[in-house]
């Protein structure tokens, strides 16, 4: 028997489910696995506001309809995600933050990933490369091979 998939997302991946692109496949295949019980997607909770800020902006831009992001983020509360407090990863955050130069946003999923030794899977390129000669588990999700559902 295989391991249960296991990863943190950050809104960067997780907000293809509703902005539609050449990746959103790839994310309904992850976020499939959801159905899985002994599968794990974490999130820090500011992972909520994050997509609702991109989606926002979207709006601003006249690129998505008020209604439809109404729904979409209705739907998204709805992901069976492992949701972890921001307040439970602010001084491990801050640590990475001033260490590595990334915004305590940014460190709040590296942080998560790390307290649950799990991948962060990212389309954050610059997160990626200011991370990828470290001990910190973080993945290109362009590069992540999504296994079947079992």
């Amino acid at each position: 028997m295989t391991d249960s998939l296991k990863y943190v997302v950050d809104a960067s991946v997780g907000i293809k489910k509703f902005i539609i692109e050449p990746l959103t496949p790839k994310v309904d295949q992850l976020f499939a696995h959801l159905n899985d019980p002994n599968a794990r997607l974490y999130i820090p909770d500011l992972f909520y506001i994050e997509c609702t800020n991109i989606v926002w902006k979207y709006i601003r831009a006249g690129q998505y309809d008020s209604a439809e992001a109404q729904a979409n983020l209705a739907d998204l509360k709805l992901l069976r995600f492992t949701s972890t407090p921001t307040v439970d990863l602010i001084l491990a955050a801050i640590d990475i933050s001033v260490t590595h130069k990334i915004s305590a946003y940014d460190a709040c999923y590296v942080a998560l990933s790390q307290q649950n030794n799990v991948p962060l899977l990212t389309q954050d390129k610059r997160l990626f490369n200011t991370l990828r000669d470290t001990d910190f588990n973080v993945q290109l999700f362009t590069d992540v091979t999504i296994p079947p559902i079992p």
